[in-house]
C-alpha cells in the first residue's frame, strides 16, 4: 500500500537579485529585480507502508524542498502530493498527528526541563490516554536504555542521550510516518548503533515508515531499503542499494598481499594505486579493462598470493559517480 504519492512535483521561488555597490543597493529599494529558481522539477515517486527510504543528494539539490512539501510546510507550485490520504499543505492540522519528525540539529525537547516533562507535554498535545502513554514511554525508554537520563534537564545531557530522548519524543504518539534528517550526526559509534537498532525495531514491530535524509552513508547502508537520489532538483535514481552499487559495478577495490616482493602491476585497468609495503598494495580495478582472473594470473606467475580481498566501492564513491553522470 502506498502511503506517499508524489506526481510531477515542482517548486519555484522568486529570488531577489542585485549587482554590487551602493548605487545598486539604493536602486533595489525602488526597482527590485527577481530571478526564478527551480528548487524541484517534475519529481515523481511513491513510498509503500513500512519502507525505509533514503533521500540523498548534494547540498541545494532539492531534498529539503521535497521534505517540506511532504510535511505540509510548503505548497507546491505544481504537481500532486498525497500522504496518508491527506494533501499535506491544505490539510496540515488533521495530517500532522499521523507523522513524526526528528532533525539532528534542531531539538523538540524543552531545554531547561527534564525530557520526562517534555514527554508529558507531548501526551497532552496528542491526547494520549494516560495508561497508553505510560506503556509507550516505558517501552521506548527501556528499548533505548535511558531510564535515568529522562529525569535530568535536557541541557545537561550528552548529544547521544539527547538524540535518544528526541526519538522518544517523536514516536510517543505512534506516528505512521517519520521524517529523519541527519539523525546520527555527531554521535559516537555506540550511540549510532543504538539509534539504528531502534529504527529497525520500530519499523519491524509497528510498521513505521521512515524517510531518511543524511550525508552519512553508513546510515543508508545499515537502514535503507531503497534509495532516491535528487540532483539539481530532479530525480536521478530510485531503486535498491544493490542497484545503486551496480552503477559502479565495473570497478572493484582490491587489496593484495604476496609471499615475495610484489611484482610491477599493469598500468591499464588499475588506478589509485597505494603501495603499502614491498608485499602489499591497494588499488581500484576497472574490470572492463583488466579482469580479476587475468590480474591474479599475472601476479601468480611471479609470486604466491597470501591474501586477496575484493570489495565493492563505498556508497559515497558510487553516488559521486552518479552526480557526475
Amino acid at each position: 500500500m502506498d502511503i506517499i504519492t508524489i506526481r510531477d512535483l515542482s517548486k519555484t521561488f522568486r529570488v531577489p537579485k542585485r549587482k554590487e555597490g551602493l548605487t545598486s543597493a539604493f536602486r533595489s529599494l525602488f526597482f527590485r529585480e527577481y530571478e526564478i529558481k527551480h528548487a524541484v522539477q517534475n519529481v515523481s515517486f511513491t513510498v509503500k507502508s513500512g519502507e525505509i527510504v533514503g533521500l540523498l543528494g548534494p547540498n541545494g539539490a532539492g531534498k529539503s524542498t521535497i521534505i517540506k512539501a511532504l510535511t505540509g510546510i510548503l505548497n507546491p507550485t505544481s504537481g500532486e502530493v498525497r500522504v496518508l490520504g491527506f494533501e499535506p499543505f491544505s490539510q496540515r492540522k488533521q495530517y500532522v498527528r499521523y507523522i513524526g519528525a526528528l532533525f539532528g540539529q534542531k531539538s523538540q525537547l524543552w531545554w531547561d526541563i527534564p525530557p520526562a516533562d517534555s514527554f508529558s507535554l507531548s501526551q497532552h498535545l496528542y491526547d494520549i490516554e494516560p495508561e497508553e502513554f505510560e506503556r509507550r514511554k516505558q517501552e521506548l525508554v527501556t528499548r533505548l536504555g535511558i531510564q535515568d537520563v529522562i529525569y535530568r534537564p535536557a541541557r545537561n545531557l550528552s548529544l547521544g542521550e539527547r538524540m535518544k530522548c528526541e526519538f522518544v519524543m517523536a514516536l510517543l504518539h505512534r506516528p505512521k510516518l517519520v521524517f529523519l534528517d541527519e539523525p546520527t550526526i555527531g554521535l559516537d559509534v555506540f550511540a549510532k548503533q543504538a539509534i539504528r537498532d531502534f529504527i529497525h525495531y520500530t519499523n519491524k514491530e509497528y510498521g513505521t515508515t521512515y524517510i531518511l535524509t543524511t550525508h552519512d552513508m553508513d546510515d543508508i547502508e545499515h537502514l535503507a531499503h531503497r534509495v532516491i537520489v535528487i540532483n539539481n532538483g530532479e530525480k536521478v535514481f530510485d531503486d535498491s542499494l544493490k542497484a545503486l552499487r551496480e552503477i559502479a559495478g565495473k570497478t572493484k577495490h582490491v587489496r593484495i598481499v604476496t609471499q615475495e616482493k610484489l611484482p610491477k602491476l599493469p598500468k591499464k585497468g588499475i588506478s589509485e594505486l597505494q603501495t603499502i609495503s614491498d608485499y602489499e598494495a591497494q588499488f581500484v580495478l576497472n574490470r572492463e579493462i583488466l579482469g580479476i582472473r587475468e590480474l591474479v594470473g599475472k601476479i601468480a606467475q611471479k609470486t604466491d598470493i597470501i591474501d586477496l580481498t575484493i570489495t565493492d566501492p563505498p556508497v559515497e564513491e558510487v553516488i559521486s559517480q552518479l552526480y557526475k553522470q
